[in-house]
């Protein structure tokens, strides 16, 4: 059913509620199964009745928690959705059900829910009879959504490739030792980074050499109450005195080097995001295996020469197999540079 234009918000207005809805999405938990989801509740003059987000799992849906913070009965309004409502319960009832009973009239969401279980509910809405709007500001809830989304649509964890080099491309020295490549700003920033993901991935060959305690701290080195879960990918075993046997999230020791059983298995333990810092084999075996979403990189303005290279071989016969990148942001973390980019798809050979 389509909405007399009398009744429903001008198109100005729920833009910028859509753009509300995305800054309220930001307040919820970047790591974790459920997505980051903001709501508004617009009336017919546009002006807005109430907005919510989701505050993580377990937690009301946004659309559950604008309704809750409504003075006054939801008839005949708008919900501004960053993400279409979900038709499912899991640890709490369908979004599309709790809309339908509140008898909103119109729904506008950004970006359709790809979940084989809960995407729906904006067909659920539209056969009740509501008008519903798909496509508001996609691009942009695209991009703020885009580590959940490449999770749930390859059913895997989003993967980040972390690896610190000096300017020539050295992640050590030629005898072997790395600490420290970068400064005191990068290292605290590659902590915000491991608290942004659901779990931290290494290969034993970075156990072995460095025994890193791959846990999240703060400035003063206070251990953060959220961390991430460790994995180490290889045969070996960790050592009994490692301090990974020490860490307050356990360890996952894989057993195997087959990185899509890997992520396989984290996806089944609600794993949605990953970030390799798992020295040059690991992170170029990700990389060969078109597995990497993100890299970030940590620059620092130091040269090393020798043989310590951050990558090893990535299956580069040839300048038409280059594994082409495109940059995203470069910052200044005090004297060293920090560079995040994405893999592009291969180009057609013959082709700069």
């Amino acid at each position: 059913m389509t909405l007399d234009p009398a009744l429903r918000p001008s198109p100005d207005a729920e833009e910028h509620a859509m753009r509300r809805a995305l800054a309220l999405a930001q307040a919820g938990p970047v790591t974790g199964v459920n997505p980051r989801v903001g709501c508004v509740l617009l009336r017919p003059d546009g002006s807005v009745a109430a907005e919510g987000w989701h505050r993580g799992s377990g937690t009301p849906h946004a659309e559950v928690d604008a309704l809750s913070r409504l003075d006054g009965p939801a008839s005949g309004l708008t919900a501004v959705v960053t993400l279409e409502p979900c038709d499912h319960t899991g640890r709490t009832g369908p979004c599309s059900e709790a809309l339908l009973a509140a008898g909103v009239a119109r729904v506008v969401h950004a970006v359709d829910d790809p979940g084989d279980a809960s995407a729906g509910g904006a067909a659920r809405l539209r056969r009740a009879g509501v008008d519903v709007e798909g496509g508001l500001l996609r691009d942009e809830a695209e991009e703020f959504l885009r580590r959940w989304l490449t999770a749930v649509r390859l059913r895997r964890p989003f993967v980040t490739v972390k690896w610190a080099s000096s300017l020539d491309g050295r992640a050590a020295a030629a005898d072997g030792s790395s600490r420290w490549i970068t400064g005191t700003a990068a290292r605290q920033h590659v902590h915000e980074q491991r608290a942004a993901h659901d779990a931290i991935l290494v290969g034993t060959g970075t156990v072995l050499d460095d025994d890193p305690a791959l846990t999240v701290r703060g400035d003063a080195g206070e251990l953060q109450p959220v961390q991430p879960l460790p994995v180490v990918v290889g045969e070996r075993p960790v050592p009994a005195g490692a301090l990974l046997r020490r860490h307050p999230r356990g360890l996952v020791e894989t057993g195997s080097r087959d990185l899509r059983a890997v992520l396989d298995d984290l996806w089944r333990r609600d794993v949605r995001s990953v970030l390799v810092e798992g020295g040059p084999t690991v992170a170029s075996a990700v990389l060969r295996a078109g597995l990497a979403d993100d890299l970030l990189v940590y620059l620092a303005p130091t040269l090393l020469g020798g043989p310590r290279t951050a990558l090893d071989d990535l299956g580069v016969g040839s300048i038409d197999e280059q594994r082409r990148l495109r940059v995203t942001s470069v910052a200044s973390l005090g004297e060293d540079l920090v560079v995040t980019a994405r893999p592009l798809a291969p180009r057609a050979a013959g082709r700069g």
